[in-house]
Parts: structure tokens; C-alpha cells; sequence
């Protein structure tokens, strides 16, 4: 017999009542030390105060008109995205999956608008996750998501994980962009080869295309960076983001250079909830804390103490450990058990994990954890890779 709520997820045998800072506390009392970050979601933690006063205060004033009329903290919040970004204009949606799509529409009829209609396909990278819709998972292209549901749709062509070569053999006149992510997450803890980005951007430029980076979870200052490709000293034309803008209120949006959005005129695309009063108020209270000086340097220093701790770990758990992947707080252990082995066995120690492709495990702490905090997470690792490696 089905469920009530739709069995798609395998869920773990937990629920939680209340959260506190880096700390979720189930139904009956257990604390556990939340590493997973409700997939990269929560990145000031669990009701962080600026944010849980933002909401309040507009809880009391509107909820929600639609965007059929103006919604001055949506104003706000895409300003000062604009300002802090490459981008010139921004769309409001509720996911990454959202965000996604319409970064997919935008690269579309940009050239539509420029009056090359054949040019609608996007080169994508094998491994990627771009979402759940049947565009976002066609544009990712794992099996395992497209089983069932019949043909992929139209227009995306798969290439190698960082292979330029790839990509410049799979240009062609109906090429409108590349989509990918900076930082590889769901599909694995992987970064791209140095210079990749430079050299990509520079192809696009010479081709007359767009580069689509999807920022969903490697944005909002997971890498130290406020977004990964920063680190590269490129631009986006189309950036679609989500999770960590919202802090757990959901909330997407896509950013796009003026040029990238020529042809989104009203009507074209859109969204009753997008960007509504209750998430733009969460949304700029997020950039509040994440923009506020020194926080994204004391994101680095956290990260880079977690890693190397976590690489020591490695060389004392060889039989558990094989790499250490990933950029600032967006870390992915790779093992050599089977990485819900691991999951498991750091659920036993009352800490929270994210399983990723790749057999990685990945570890998305809040971006404002303590020092106190990494100490107990990296002892929950210790403990648990022991574990495993006693039964090996």
C-alpha cells in the first residue's frame, strides 16, 4: 500500500523537531551535529537569529501579492545581487531545479531574439546535476534519473567531466551554450583542471555563445568564494542559484548579464511564488550576514583547517579513506567502502552526512561553524572510519 507522502525518497529513520546553530534535535531529544547542511541549504545554520527575525517581521506585515505587482524586498534583493555579481537582472523562483530551467529557456531564445533560432542546444558535462524537471535532467543526462520517463528532451549534448577538447568537438551551428557546474555536488566532490574556465569562457566568446555556470550549490560563498566561479577570474552570461540564498526558506534565482536576457520580455517566462515577500526578506537577510566583512575569510580559514584535519584523517584511515575532494566548506571524502558504509557509520556518531556520486561522501557544514564544532565533527570522522576499518 503507497504512503501518504509520495515514497520517491529513501528516507533515513530520523525526524527532527528543532535546529540550533550547527545542531538538529530529533523527536526525542538527540542532538546531532549537522553536516549535510540540508544539502547545502542551510549555510548560516539552523535558525540563525537575523534570519529567523527577518521572517517574522514580514510575516506580520504580507505574505504574498504574486508578481503581478511590484514587491519592493524583491527590488532590494535582486540590487543587490546585481551589484555583488556579473549580472544585470535577475528572476526569482523557488529551486534550483527552477532556476535551472530558466537559465535553459534564457540561452534559448537569446539567440532567438538575436535571430539564429537553430542555435537552442546546450553541451552539458557527464556526471552533472542540474535538477529534477525533465529539462534539468536531460540536461544532466545520468541514467539513473532519466529511467522511466521516456525520451530525454531535445537539445542537450553530453561531453567528458572538463574536457575542452570534448566540448570544442561537440560545437556546432545549433550550439546556443555550455551549462556546467563550477564545482561538481550531487554527482561527486569534483573541480575543474586550472585554467578550464579561462579558456571556456574565451571559446564562448569566440563562438557567439553562453556560458551557463550552475551555482545552485557551489554559490553563496560555499567555495569562500561568494560564488566558485570567482576563483577562476571569469564571468558568467547566465547563473542560475539557489539553496544557500534562501538559508532554508526555498528560494531560486537566475542572473544574467542584459545581452544573455535580451529575449526574456513579459510573458516570456514566470512564476506565481518567485521572489515573493516572505523569501526576498529571508534572501537579503542571508546576504546581510554573508556579505558582512570578514565572513567569507573566516569561511577559508574554517575550510582550510577542516581539510587539511580531514587529509590527516585520511593517511590514519587508508582502508576507509581514499581522497579528499572539494573547495572552502564543499568537501567530498571519497572512499574505498561503499560511501553509505561511511554515511552510516558518522550516523551512529550523531553527525549528519550527504552521500554524493563518485562513492563520496559529502560534507557541507554551515559556512559560520565553530572551531569547537570541526573538532567534534572530525572526531565523529575519526570514530566512525575506525570502526569500518576494524571490520576490514
Amino acid at each position: 500500500m503507497i504512503t501518504p507522502v509520495l515514497p520517491s525518497y529513501a528516507r533515513t529513520n530520523l525526524a527532527f523537531e528543532r535546529g540550533e546553530g550547527a545542531y538538529l534535535f530529533t523527536t526525542d531529544g538527540e542532538r546531532y551535529l549537522d553536516m549535510g547542511g540540508g544539502i547545502a541549504v542551510t549555510a548560516l545554520g539552523h535558525a540563525h537569529p537575523v534570519l529567523v527575525a527577518a521572517l517574522k517581521a514580514q510575516a506580520e506585515r504580507l505574505w504574498h501579492t504574486s508578481n503581478l505587482y511590484h514587491i519592493p524586498g524583491q527590488q532590494r534583493l535582486a540590487e543587490r545581487l546585481v551589484a555583488a555579481t556579473f549580472a544585470d537582472t535577475a528572476f526569482f523562483c523557488n529551486s534550483g531545479a527552477e532556476a535551472v530551467e530558466c537559465a535553459i529557456k534564457m540561452a534559448r531564445i537569446h539567440h532567438y531574439a538575436n535571430g539564429n533560432p537553430e542555435r537552442y542546444r546546450l553541451i552539458t558535462q557527464e556526471g552533472a546535476f542540474h535538477g529534477r524537471t525533465l529539462a534539468t535532467i536531460s540536461a544532466g543526462g545520468q541514467e539513473k534519473h532519466l529511467k522511466g520517463f521516456g525520451p530525454p528532451a531535445d537539445g542537450f549534448d553530453h561531453v567528458p567531466f572538463g574536457d575542452l577538447a570534448a566540448i570544442k568537438a561537440a560545437l556546432g551551428p545549433q550550439t546556443a551554450g555550455v551549462l556546467l557546474e563550477p564545482v561538481l555536488g550531487e554527482g561527486g566532490i569534483r573541480t575543474l583542471p586550472q585554467g578550464f574556465l579561462k579558456e571556456l569562457r574565451a571559446l564562448c566568446d569566440e563562438q557567439g555563445i553562453l556560458l551557463v555556470l550552475d551555482e545552485v550549490q557551489s554559490g553563496m560563498g560555499r567555495t569562500g568564494k561568494l560564488f566558485a566561479h570567482e576563483w577562476a577570474g571569469v564571468t558568467p552570461d547566465i547563473m542560475p542559484i539557489a539553496k544557500a540564498i534562501g538559508g532554508g526558506f526555498p528560494m531560486g534565482v537566475c542572473l544574467a548579464t542584459e545581452d544573455a536576457a535580451k529575449g526574456m520580455t513579459a510573458g516570456t517566462h514566470g512564476s506565481t511564488f518567485g521572489g515573493n515577500p516572505l523569501a526576498c526578506a529571508v534572501g537579503n537577510a542571508v546576504l546581510d550576514v554573508i556579505l558582512a566583512d570578514g565572513f567569507l575569510d573566516r569561511v577559508l580559514l574554517r575550510a582550510n583547517r577542516l581539510k587539511q584535519q580531514l587529509v590527516m584523517l585520511r593517511d590514519r584511515h587508508p582502508k576507509v579513506i581514499e581522497e579528499i575532494h572539494g573547495e572552502g566548506l564543499m568537501i567530498g571524502v571519497k572512499c574505498r567502502v561503499p560511501n553509505t558504509d561511511l554515511v552510516g557509520a558518522l550516523l551512529e556518531e550523531k553527525l549528519l552526512s550527504v552521500g554524493a556520486g563518485d562513492n563520496q561522501v559529502r560534507l557541507l557544514p554551515p559556512l559560520n561553524i565553530e572551531e569547537a564544532e570541526i573538532s567534534e565533527a572530525l572526531a565523529a570522522l575519526d570514530a566512525a572510519c575506525a570502526k569500518l576499518g576494524a571490520k576490514l
